[in-house]
Parts: C-alpha cells; structure tokens; sequence
C-alpha cells in the first residue's frame, strides 16, 4: 500500500532525527529509552561480521558511488579501513554514539546506521565520528569527548566543515531506533547553520528534515560553547539504494 507523503516525510524525518539525537518520540518516552540504555553494552554486541558490514556500508549509496568508496568497519579500538576506494566516498555501518551526544538510544547494540560520506564529509564530518567512536571505546565520558573534538578543531587536526558535505543514507536494511524499526531513504546535509527554519526544515508540507549534530536537548546544547553551529540537514528519496520503491519496503 502506498504510504501518504505526509506520513513518510515524519517517518524519514524522525528516524534520522533519532540517530542524530531529536526526539519525535517525547519527553517522557526518550526518558524510558536512556533508562533502558544507561551505559555502554559489551563491545561484542557492537560488532558485526566482517563480510555483513561491508555489505550493509555498501548499501547506504546505489552501487555506482558505493562500489568504488572506501568501506569502513568497527573494530575494537575504533574504525578500520576494510576496503580502499577510489571515488573518494567513504561508506561505513554508524552505531548509536555517532549521533548527538545526549541521544537516549545512544548505547542501543541494535543501531546500524549504513552511511556514506561524499568527500567533503569524509575529510571534515567523518574524523568528528572517528573521535567520538575511538574515545567511546576506550572508556572515556563525555566532556572529554567534547573537549577532545574542541582541540582537533582548534589545531586544525579535523578541519572546518566543507562547503558540499553530504551523505547517502539509502540502505532499506539500516536500523536507526527502536521507535520506528527502519528510515525512509535520504540525503543528509552536513550545513553551519544553527536554524533550520531557514532550509525550511519540518514545515508544512516541505520534504526536508532536520537534527541537530551536538545536542538535541535544551541541557546538552548549553555545553556547546566554542563549537561551530552544525545542523544536518535531511531530504526524503523514491527509492532505496537499489533501486526498489521506498513504498514496497515494510515499515
């Protein structure tokens, strides 16, 4: 049955909004969700085989980027690069830290985010990932996660964010949150823009979307100081990666 625009447009939108922090969900319900995940699983609920991840990485783009990207998969300390590209695109598998920092699903094992970064997010979005993910991974909190990134940028160790940063998030087989089991397919973009209202994003009737990159709460964004305004931005396709209707998917 063909699913009403309106209804896919929230679809897409909350579920990416869910893996980069927003809450659709409440209040109340991103409170049962932080209560459900309070720490960090077992490592081994994070990994994937091999061969699966890179065939899930593969899939967050149509195969003519996604077969010439580099394909990363998540080891123990961090990111590894388990295939070298060519086209400059980097496809990977994100889990739940990868999106704002106060996100309740943020330790949910289930997360598999199939992403794939253009260039210019694979140079100045992409280290932002890799830091979080490498300091997660060695037991480090928050603030000094934070503090971590602040120095990278301030030593130009991760550049500024690129004009042109984007990515592919088209994979029907991701799962971003346990509200709605799978996202529609879409485009992010990676934009230094502290208001959405001027992309347009969640009015009435307008097909993009929006998260944001830090924080999503009103007490995490207060932490923020002295990191660049980021917004992702989001923009519903037909199809998934390869090529079905978004509409034949189960939801």
């Amino acid at each position: 049955m063909k699913i009403a625009h309106w209804k896919a447009a929230k679809l897409m939108a909350c579920a990416t909004a869910a893996l980069l922090g927003a809450s659709c969900c409440g209040i109340a319900r991103a409170a049962d969700l932080a209560a459900k995940y309070p720490r960090m699983a077992p490592i081994e609920a994070y990994l994937m085989d091999r061969i699966q991840e890179i065939a899930l990485a593969r899939s967050a783009a149509p195969d003519s980027i996604s077969h010439d990207a580099t394909i990363l998969v998540l080891g123990r300390h961090g990111y590894e690069t388990a295939v070298k590209g060519s086209n400059g695109f980097v496809c990977m598998v994100e889990r739940g830290w990868v999106g704002a920092l106060d996100w309740p699903e943020m330790w949910n094992p289930r997360i598999r985010g199939a992403d794939c970064y253009n260039a210019p997010a694979a140079r100045s979005v992409l280290p932002l990932a890799e830091i979080r993910t490498n300091a997660f991974l060695a037991g480090h909190g928050t603030a000094e996660i934070i503090e971590n990134i602040k120095t990278a940028l301030r030593t130009k160790q991760v550049p500024s964010l690129e004009p042109g940063a984007m990515s592919y998030m088209m994979s029907k087989d991701s799962y971003l949150t346990d509200d709605d089991d799978h996202d529609m397919p879409h485009l992010m973009f990676f934009m230094p823009i502290a208001d959405p209202a001027v992309w347009g994003a969640s009015a009435a009737g307008s097909p993009v979307g929006s998260g944001a990159y830090w924080f999503s709460s009103r007490t995490g964004k207060t932490k923020i100081n002295d990191l660049p305004p980021m917004t992702v931005f989001t923009v519903e396709v037909a199809t998934w990666s390869d090529g079905t209707p978004a509409s034949m998917h189960r939801m």
